[in-house]
């Protein structure tokens, strides 16, 4: 799309959700998958392999394939019967005469050298048409020597993308899981750095990168690609992005509640006040006064209990006033114990205070938490993809780090 002043504009893609689905019961070995019967398997893959048996439709045997076929790039872009041959998946592709891999065909293809060696000759056969090379025994590649010719063919020729995805899932289902992520890497270097591929950038991190089963590797190729995506804000694909979780912490401050934080230190105050009033000396009987005072004032003076509480206090501390001095006045050393006893009884206080702070920010902290789930709610809703089909898949799914954060 052109924009009025000459500039090119870019809509911003979206996730496929049948991608989605599709990759998640790939990576999870085909749950539900009841066709998976041993004793209906032919292990017609494993024969063709060995050159016992030509693929259908057309009749042509592996060794012919690998030989003749090779370099024939007319030949390998137009027939679109063979692929399914030579990397078969335990799933049904669009050729119907090719069957599906099973789980004891897979063990035995593992076990039978002639058929792992005429694998790896076909997938690098078809690196070549791409214009990739395999460059040693670990799965790493790099350019061929056509590969401006070649690139340019890809970079038209969108239906071979899928033909990407069936080797790299075959990779991964026939013993060869290391290979994918060299070739994932480079298709991506090349599309997202090099830009000599633009056009497979979208099914690359959309297919390419989601056939990969070890999370880690796949986020490691996501961070890469996220580093290099133009434009940046276009990126939905991976983790979720940081300026998400700032805007839910926007969202806890303005939702906090002040009036019923002190609501619950008044209440847990007048349950804590009787701990109070039993400190020893003449200070005690001044700091019941005082409190007295204060919960006149607040209009708590109909607490029976804590007034009894109080005149017993008063009455002690005269007690043990009248015993240890007389009526005149306080000597100075007498003077600096009080003192020292009312900043004492100030830091308590204090100190009980920050705990009952503490505990009343539990009641605020649920409605922030209910107001945050609310919100994510709402934006998960509007997202293509289910959250259940695999965390670092959807962009949008960002509840439980947020959640995370409101904890703590």
């Amino acid at each position: 799309m052109i924009s009025g002043d000459g500039t090119e504009l870019t809509t911003k893609p979206k996730r496929s959700f049948y991608a989605a689905r599709d990759l998640y019961k790939y990576r999870h070995q085909y749950p539900q998958n009841f066709k998976d019967l041993r004793y209906q398997n032919d292990l017609c893959n494993l024969r063709f392999y060995k050159n016992k048996i030509p693929f259908k439709p057309d009749g042509v045997y592996i060794e012919e394939v690998l030989n003749k076929w090779k370099g024939d790039y007319e030949k390998l872009e137009h027939n679109h019967t063979y692929i399914q041959w030579l990397f078969p998946l335990r799933e049904q592709g669009l050729n119907f005469y090719a069957k599906e891999l099973t789980t004891y065909e897979i063990e035995e293809f593992k076990k039978t050298k002639e058929a792992i060696r005429r694998f790896l000759l076909a997938y690098k056969m078809m690196l070549e048409f791409f214009g990739i090379k395999l460059i040693d025994k670990t799965g790493n590649v790099a350019r061929a020597a056509n590969w401006q010719e070649r690139f340019q063919h890809l970079n038209e020729s969108q239906h071979n993308y899928l033909r990407i995805t069936r080797i790299l899932k075959s990779l991964g289902e026939l013993g060869y899981e290391s290979f994918k992520s060299p070739l994932v890497k480079f298709i991506l270097h090349e599309a997202l750095v090099e830009d000599t591929i633009p056009n497979i950038k979208q099914s690359a991190l959309e297919y390419f990168v989601y056939t990969i089963r070890d999370r880690r590797e796949r986020r490691k190729l996501l961070r890469f690609a996220q580093q290099h995506y133009t434009p940046s804000e276009h990126f939905i694909w991976g983790p979720p992005r940081k300026q998400k979780s700032e805007g839910s912490k926007t969202t806890k401050k303005t939702a906090s509640p002040v009036s019923i934080n002190n609501s619950c230190i008044s209440k847990h105050k007048k349950s804590k006040e009787p701990k109070h009033t039993s400190a020893g000396g003449s200070s005690a009987g001044k700091t019941a006064e005082e409190r007295k005072v204060e919960l006149a004032k607040n209009g708590e003076d109909n607490d029976q209990n804590e007034q009894e509480m109080n005149c017993d206090t008063v009455r002690q501390n005269n007690g043990e006033k009248n015993s240890d001095t007389d009526t005149g006045p306080l000597s100075k050393s007498e003077e600096i114990h009080n003192t020292s006893d009312r900043k004492e009884d100030a830091s308590h206080s204090k100190r009980d205070d920050e705990n009952l702070n503490n505990d009343c920010g539990n009641h605020p902290g649920t409605i922030e938490k209910d107001l945050c789930d609310t919100e994510n709610l709402s934006n998960n809703t509007s997202a293509d993809l289910p959250d259940n089909l695999d965390k670092d898949m959807l962009s949008g799914g960002t509840a439980t780090k947020n959640k995370d954060e409101l904890k703590s």
